[in-house]
């Protein structure tokens, strides 16, 4: 994206953790709906791929954080698994929307959240099985927690979060990625 202006990042982070208390409020109204819809990860991955890497990665780490003070979800014993995920959803999302570039808006937004939601899922299986697990994380269990379950989740986060993007840069309310010369 083009520069933003610093306050301007720091408001749209900020509603971004919002989202991240408030989101998950309303899908755990759905039986296991935290698990199969991860909606979390939403404005994390928003954040970061709309403000940037730093605002990403503080949007991964605060929101996951300030919901589990607030409102017990995630429960503390996942959630430093969730904040190694989703900080480095944050983080990659933002690295990579500020690295690649196809000249095809949604190009670059795929590529960036493909590669961030897969990165965001390895650092977590590798701090699961080398810091919370102690060596009895299984790759079964890595693929079950991280993929089979959370499909819906994945397939709702590649619909929803580029549409999500575009829709704010057509509404003019950040920057065009590529303005017209």
């Amino acid at each position: 994206m083009s520069k933003m202006s610093p306050v301007k990042c720091t408001v749209i982070t900020g509603v971004c953790i919002g989202l991240c208390v408030v989101l998950p409020m309303a899908f755990h109204a759905i039986p296991n709906g935290g698990t199969l819809f991860s909606p979390m990860h939403i404005p994390v991955l928003l954040c970061g791929l709309i403000c940037g890497w730093a605002y990403g990665l503080l949007c991964g780490l605060a929101g996951p954080l300030l919901s589990a003070l607030l409102t017990g979800m995630p429960p503390m014993q996942y959630l430093p698994a969730m904040l190694v995920e989703l900080g480095t959803y944050g983080l990659m999302c933002g690295l990579l929307f500020s690295l690649v570039r196809t000249k095809k808006l949604y190009t670059d937004l795929y590529i960036s959240l493909v590669v961030a939601l897969l990165a965001g899922r390895i650092v977590a299986g590798i701090a699961q099985a080398l810091l919370f697990f102690g060596g009895r994380y299984t790759l079964a269990l890595w693929l079950t927690s991280y993929f089979v379950r959370t499909w819906p989740g994945m397939v709702t986060h590649l619909i929803l979060v580029p549409a999500v993007v575009a829709a704010l840069i057509k509404a003019k309310l950040v920057p065009e990625r590529y303005p017209a010369e």
